[in-house]
């Protein structure tokens, strides 16, 4: 049980040509489509947070938590997003033809146990935003026609619970129907998501460019500008994180891109620029229009329009919220069946769901069950409870990704590199069925070696690509802001020189103490928010004592993994300053996720639960399978070799 649980799946594995069978789903002759270009990428990246986040978030959060303090949220948000960003590049370089995103990356890295835990929780986020877009989208329209939906829906079919709670049939509908749209087909998918995401820049540039002529200062004077604090500024960047999930969606198309090495780094780079701007600059404008304890909650760009005679801006902007709104909602539908098909393909959850369609080569059984299921959401829980319940899985998969890059850097080649699948031919000479069964259960925490030879060449040989345009390793970053003095600091820390080579015993310290760093940075932000911020007295400052304790314990871990040699490969994309950006990643994540309500922890649990009981029925079941059918294909190609 423990050898399954903490097996990885071998990165060879997923490296091969994209017409190589094996990378599809049991029982399909086909694959999903390679058509998305660099730009069609962004358009996804951008479109999947910019709706949401420019046209609800930014209102939400200036109206309840921040004031017009939602500009530095924003900015923090950014800052966090920027952080997972550059470790999601470098996975996507690293494992390019995938479709399970965060799910892939924990599963080549750390073990099948948390690449479970991690999808589905992935799933759970997921269908939660997909909900809630098809939720904001059904209230825009009924906020467009004067409420008249929600009146008849209330009078004819009564409500759930409460008095403004009421079955969304039109949510329902939305749901479905954009789960028609991505069923159809990625370049269908990507074509209608380009065409609303052009209508909600020009939207964008009338909103600021219009929004000049009625802003005044006076709504950032005396104490205006930070109304709640800055513990209100750091509450709305815990909420504002949601609107920086595009890199997400980008790293789960790595299977349909066309050249994900360049596009996918590019892409994430370019998402998160373009949404920071979007948001600053609309939160500019939208606190200095409106004052922020009478911006309107349901549509607040709308309104700010509105409130100031201009109504033909108000219908303006709701074009923009529409088109906006329908994107998001896309973005959010657009990951999760291809996330449930790599967790499929990979037996860990139903079999059927990896059916990918000869027509449409999409997940197609994927994309109907999760778009169904998200339209029931849709159409029993309301916009409110669907919001507080989103940001928690997609923290916790940003803080494993980091994760998942200091362990990598940090292992020797053989560990990561050196698995292979019996479906290369030419490497089958070499192999036997013994052999790939024992590389097969390899398990990276503890340390075995590998005996082949690597299957992965994405990133090129050793010492290969160290000028590429992309590469910005740390040393070399180092090297330019410490002049003279960096080979001194060097020597100061004991960190290793450049001939040194990672071993299975420095990999296992690297683990330990990542695994550690992980831990205690949940401690340490459990000591400040609860001990420190809303304690008193002898309480806190004993909570103090014990943080600053574990802060110098956390600084320790980081000298001494900066101590252990790094894997000398070169990629064409690198996470810069490792592993100091990783490990600041870990921190700001787990800080805005001690930060989240106590329901979402709770429905956390019980989703987790659930989770859990379906591993047991379906992924051991499913695990096997695919050991099965791992060992068929080696035996077939091994008859086709004796046959030639």
């Amino acid at each position: 049980m423990s050898s399954r649980l903490l097996r990885t799946k071998p990165v060879g594995a997923m490296a091969h040509d994209a017409n190589d069978l094996t990378d599809m789903a049991e029982g399909s002759a086909v694959g999903l489509a390679k058509v998305l270009t660099t730009v069609d990428l962004v358009s996804l990246g951008v479109g999947s947070c910019v709706g949401t986040g420019m046209y609800v978030v930014a209102g939400l959060v200036a109206k309840a938590m921040a004031g017009p303090g939602v500009i530095l949220s924003f900015i923090i948000a950014a800052v966090a997003s920027v952080l997972s960003g550059v470790c999601y590049a470098e996975f996507g370089v690293r494992v390019p033809k995938t479709t399970g995103s965060a799910y892939t990356y924990s599963y080549v890295t750390v073990g099948e146990f948390v690449a479970f835990f991690i999808g589905w929780n992935l799933i759970l986020e997921y269908l939660i935003g997909t909900a809630a877009g098809a939720s904001a989208l059904s209230s825009m329209f009924d906020s467009l026609a004067n409420h008249s939906i929600s009146n008849y829906m209330i009078t004819h079919l009564g409500t759930l619970r409460g008095e403004d709670t009421y079955p969304d049939l039109l949510a329902l509908f939305i749901a479905l129907l954009v789960t028609v749209i991505i069923a159809l087909g990625v370049r269908n998918s990507v074509g209608f998501n380009n065409v609303l995401n052009v209508v909600n820049l020009v939207v964008w540039v009338f909103m600021i460019i219009a929004g000049l002529f009625f802003i005044t200062a006076r709504n950032w004077e005396g104490g205006r500008f930070l109304p709640y604090g800055w513990s209100g500024v750091m509450q709305g960047a815990a909420t504002c994180f949601y609107a920086f999930i595009g890199f997400d969606i980008i790293a789960t198309t790595g299977e349909e891109a066309k050249n994900p090495n360049t596009s996918i780094p590019y892409a994430i780079t370019a998402s998160l620029v373009t949404c920071l701007t979007a948001y600053v600059s609309v939160s500019v404008i939208l606190t200095l229009m409106v004052p922020y304890n009478l911006i309107d909650g349901s549509a607040p760009l709308m309104e700010m329009f509105a409130d100031h005679g201009f109504v033909w801006g108000k219908y303006v902007v709701a074009m923009g919220s529409i088109a906006g709104l329908t994107v998001s909602l896309l973005g959010s539908l657009f990951p999760m069946p291809r996330v449930i098909y790599a967790m499929a393909r990979d037996g860990l959850l139903f079999r059927f769901l990896s059916h990918v369609s000869a027509l449409t080569h999409t997940p197609a059984v994927a994309c109907v069950v999760s778009g169904t299921l998200a339209a029931i959401l849709a159409l029993l829980v309301s916009l409110r409870d669907l919001i507080e319940m989103m940001s928690i899985g997609t923290l916790l998969a940003y803080t494993l990704v980091s994760v998942c890059i200091l362990l990598l850097r940090y292992q020797p080649d053989e560990q990561t590199d050196t698995h292979q699948y019996g479906d290369d031919v030419d490497g089958l000479k070499h192999q036997d069925v013994g052999a790939s069964d024992t590389k097969d259960d390899q398990m990276l925490i503890d340390g075995a070696d590998g005996d082949g030879s690597s299957s992965y060449h994405t990133g090129g040989n050793q010492g290969e690509g160290d000028d590429s345009q992309f590469h910005t390793g740390h040393a070399s970053l180092l090297k330019r802001l410490l002049g003279g003095h960096y080979y001194t600091l060097r020597m100061r820390l004991g960190m290793p020189d450049a001939s040194a080579r990672p071993t299975p015993t420095t990999g296992r310290t690297v683990t330990r103490c990542t695994l550690l760093l992980f831990l205690m940075s949940f401690l340490l932000w459990s000591t400040i928010i609860f001990g420190v911020e809303q304690g008193s007295g002898v309480g806190a400052a004993f909570s103090g004592i014990t943080a600053a304790l574990m802060a110098g314990s956390m600084a320790k871990l980081m000298i001494t993994i900066l101590q252990q040699p790094e894997s000398p490969r070169r990629l064409p994309y690198m996470a810069p300053c490792v592993p100091f950006v990783p490990a600041a990643a870990i921190l700001v994540n787990t800080y805005l996720m001690l930060k989240l309500s106590p329901l979402t922890w709770i429905r956390f649990t019980i989703w987790c639960i659930i989770g859990e009981s379906h591993s047991t029925s379906a992924g051991v079941k499913g695990s096997s399978s695919t050991q099965m059918m791992h060992h068929v294909k080696i035996i077939r190609h091994s008859v086709v070799l004796s046959d030639c």
